[in-house]
């Protein structure tokens, strides 16, 4: 696997098989992300069909980011014990019996159940299949190639999955968005044994029991808290769910701190720049969650979009992404350093922003551009600050390190709805006409009903105020949005200046054999 001169190791080059057990590494990760915007179409039907009361209707959609946010920590934990193909393909038998239960679910009960089932699932292959990606390419210029595919593949999951699961219930019933999974869980299923290698930790120590409950009371009623903050204000239950799961976050860092055997290992912040890197992901997904709040509102409710048209415009913006992330590997092997090209894609992203706040009622390729050309800068800077986490950290702890950094992104997208979503809504209510009614001043979409049950030019002329008032909302978020990210932006050039990554050629213990076995066992 490598060879030894004196104190220097040469890291084995990934070849086709390698590659191709990437692709089969794909399916899962599309999946997973997919599932985060699957149901935007499919509502409706299963409303009519299942009939779920209003708060069964938020669990269907809620449930199952919870469960991939409160357990992430815990089964990158789980993974670096018992082996990440292992828990891959037990995740992956789940994500498949869940779908299939969740298709011909035959109440809104077993549909939350399945959900639910869906995001234990999903929190076993998302830290796996990075990590995965860590012991397949341990040459540091394929694992940056890698991880560029891998950052494409999730931000572009998130877009086709409202766009498939429209097309699915066009044409069949609302289940086939859950059946559409069962093919590519069955691929992996059969390839992965054949194609994965086997990777854990050889000396993980005891299991942390006490940090797992911790781990979850800390994430969940945060996530929780800002995800309502947006739709339903800073209400008194938010902030204390919010302040809650903060106080059980302190907690679980002393826990961690002081355990012999912890979750998340301290060493991995200490130095490599692995902390910076966590920071750094949390603000790409603070931008991307919270420019998509009002995105896809303004595709519909401002101009006036069908669903179906809005999730085809909004498949534009993700073409670039395609390239963005290549291109930013490209640049730092060719020796431009890593910090240069993540303050580059911050700065493209604020960009981005800097058009958004140029949108007018009436600005489709405004806002496409502008969101293309976040988008782009977001996926430059996730490309390479993965590629910088999973290089700082130590083979055996891929999984644990995978896990932080996603449970990071969940918190940065909660939290940029929640910022964004209210500097926005704030916008909005000032700037709605005193005269127009109450619940006219609470949503766009609270205006846009009752300007239909308004006679004539009274319902038109609400219509009209309500779209420019969310527009000056949207205008303001994204000033907002564009200073966050400046502030990261400069946050990255200090912080990653000096930052090398671990190189496996200097570490004569970082590609060890009991660490990583390529033949699988």
């Amino acid at each position: 696997m490598r060879t030894v001169t004196g104190m220097t190791t040469t890291p084995h080059r990934a070849g086709r098989r390698e590659w191709t057990a990437l692709a089969v590494l794909m399916l899962p990760l599309l999946l997973v992300s997919m599932d985060v915007s699957v149901l935007y179409f499919a509502v409706p039907a299963i409303s009519a069909d299942l009939e779920p009361t209003g708060t069964q209707q938020l669990w269907i959609f809620d449930i199952y980011a919870f469960a991939v946010a409160g357990l992430l920590m815990t089964m990158g934990s789980v993974g670096d014990r018992v082996g990440r193909r292992r828990l891959l393909l037990i995740g992956a038998t789940a994500f498949g019996a869940a779908s299939l239960a969740a298709a011909y679910a035959q109440s809104a009960e077993m549909l939350i159940a399945a959900r639910a089932l869906l995001g234990i699932g999903g929190a076993t292959l998302m830290p796996s299949t990075l990590a995965l990606v860590r012991s397949l390419f341990p040459d540091a210029r394929q694992r940056a190639q890698a991880i560029a595919i891998w950052s494409g593949v999730m931000t572009a999951g998130v877009a086709l999955g409202s766009v498939l699961s429209g097309v699915l219930v066009e044409f069949f019933w609302w289940g086939s968005v859950f059946l559409v999974n069962l093919p590519a869980m069955v691929l992996l299923l059969v390839l992965g044994p054949v194609l994965l290698p086997e990777s854990k930790d050889p000396a993980p120590g005891r299991f942390d029991w006490i940090g797992i409950p911790l781990s979850m009371a800390a994430v969940l009623p945060v996530v929780y808290g800002l995800k309502e903050i947006p739709s339903d204000g800073w209400h008194v239950r938010y902030v204390m769910a919010v302040t809650v799961g903060l106080l059980f976050a302190a907690l679980f860092v002393h826990r961690q701190r002081t355990a012999v055997s912890p979750m998340i290992p301290p060493a991995l912040f200490r130095g490599g720049g692995f902390g910076p890197a966590v920071v750094l992901n949390l603000l790409t997904m603070f931008a991307m969650m919270g420019s998509a709040y009002f995105t896809t509102q303004y595709l519909q409710s401002v101009l006036g979009k069908s669903a179906m048209e809005a999730a085809l415009w909004a498949l534009v913006p993700s073409v670039p992404i395609g390239f963005a992330a290549p291109a930013a590997t490209a640049l730092v092997q060719r020796g431009v350093h890593r910090a240069h090209v993540v303050t580059a894609g911050f700065v493209c992203a604020a960009g981005g922003f800097g058009l958004l706040a140029f949108a007018g009622p009436d600005s489709l390729v405004l806002v496409l551009v502008a969101c293309g050309v976040l988008a782009s800068g977001v996926t430059m800077v996730m490309s390479q600050i993965m590629d910088l986490a999973l290089g700082a950290a130590p083979v055996e702890r891929a999984g644990s390190a995978s896990s932080l950094m996603e449970t990071g992104a969940e918190f940065g997208g909660a939290l940029g709805m929640a910022v964004l979503g209210s500097i926005g809504t704030a916008v909005y209510r000032r700037e709605m006409p005193d005269s127009a009614p109450a619940e006219a001043h609470e949503t766009l979409g609270g205006a846009l009903a009752v300007a239909g049950r308004l006679p004539g030019r009274a319902g038109d002329a609400l219509v009209t105020a309500a779209r420019e008032a969310f527009t000056q909302g949207m205008q303001g978020a994204a000033l907002a949005g564009a200073a966050v990210l400046a502030g990261a932006a400069v946050l990255a050039a200090v912080t990653l200046r000096r930052v090398r990554v671990r190189e496996e050629a200097k570490t004569p213990d970082a590609g060890r054999a009991d660490a990583v076995s390529p033949s699988g066992v």
